[in-house]
Parts: C-alpha cells; sequence; structure tokens
C-alpha cells in the first residue's frame, strides 16, 4: 500500500495511549497494509500504529519469516525472562539489553475482526511484548536498567536524528480521542 513516515523518539505520540479498535473496516486495512509495508521497507521485526502517528491499538510484526498482526492485544506473559539485545525503528540504530518475558500468549483480533491468539518465545514473545508497549505509550528504554537507561539517553541525544522535523498529524475518522492518523 504505501511507506509511512516512522515517528521518532520524542514525538508525543509515542508517549500516549492508543485507543481499542473499534472499527474493522477499510481503513483499519489499510493501516495494517501500511504498517506492514513500512516495517518491511525499514526493516524491522515490529511496527506500532503509534510509530506512523495513528492511536490505534494495533502492530505488525515480521519474525524469524512469519508476517503478522495484532489488533487489540492482551498478553499473557511467562514468569521466565530473557535477557537480550533490543532496537526500535523509532530509536534508530541504538539496540540494548532488555529484560522480557520469555515467552507469550496475545489474545486479540485480525483486521477483520476475527479473535485470534498468538503464541510466541523469544524473539517473537520479544517483539510482540515491544510493539504492545508501544500501544501503552511505553518505550524499550523506559525498560533498561538505570544504569542503561542513562547510556541509552545519552546516545538518543547525540545521534544524528534527534530533535529532526516530525510529520504532521492527521486527524482520524475513527474516535481516536485525537490521537492522529
Amino acid at each position: 500500500m504505501a511507506i509511512r513516515p516512522i515517528r521518532l523518539f520524542g514525538d508525543p505520540v509515542l508517549r500516549q495511549r492508543a485507543a481499542e479498535v473499534v472499527d474493522f473496516d477499510r481503513e483499519l486495512r489499510t493501516l495494517v497494509a501500511d504498517l506492514t509495508d513500512t516495517m518491511l521497507e525499514a526493516p524491522g521485526a515490529g511496527l506500532a500504529a503509534p510509530q506512523v502517528g495513528v492511536g490505534l491499538r494495533v502492530f505488525t510484526w515480521h519474525v524469524e519469516g512469519e508476517l503478522g498482526h495484532l489488533v487489540n492485544p492482551v498478553l499473557d506473559l511467562s514468569a521466565e525472562e530473557q535477557l537480550g539485545p533490543e532496537g526500535c525503528l523509532s530509536i534508530p540504530e541504538l539496540t540494548f539489553d532488555c529484560r522480557r518475558a520469555l515467552s507469550v500468549v496475545a489474545k486479540g483480533f485480525d483486521l477483520h475482526g476475527e479473535p485470534v491468539t498468538i503464541e510466541g518465545s523469544e524473539l517473537l514473545a520479544r517483539a510482540i511484548q515491544h510493539e504492545t508497549d508501544h500501544l501503552d505509550g511505553v518505550l524499550f528504554v523506559d525498560r533498561l536498567d538505570a544504569e542503561q537507561r542513562k547510556a541509552a539517553m545519552k546516545a538518543i541525544r547525540e545521534s544524528e536524528w534527534f530533535g529532526l522535523d516530525r510529520p504532521p498529524v492527521k486527524v482520524s475518522p475513527h474516535a481516536t480521542h485525537g490521537l492522529g492518523l
């Protein structure tokens, strides 16, 4: 469909909780297609709607050859944890070790409103947790220990992209409470 600009760290839409999807319509199908195209072009392991300026609870992933999307996710996390490198398309070219649950069961809907359950471990579990965090206004740097977070924030401030102009937010016809499209 279309490659959309990815919002960078500092853009307010990345810190807002996204609204539940209530309309499983053509606009949502276009959004999922655009998220998929943008994620694959970047390339990334996942992309959430707020990262393209849309305040709706939907994300896509591409992990180990598996391509998918989830709308209005609810996660059940394992007690067992993993520590590993994590990056973000909204925080380009930076990776830091981040602690996540080792496995996840994610329940939600597909783009047609049909219920789906996704079970994943390791990288898929990391991607699902990372993208769901985006829907809650949480960035992976928020999950780092104090020392790593300090290093991450320094690296962000020193990056070439920090502070660059961001694309304007468009108004969505969905009830997004002004969170944009």
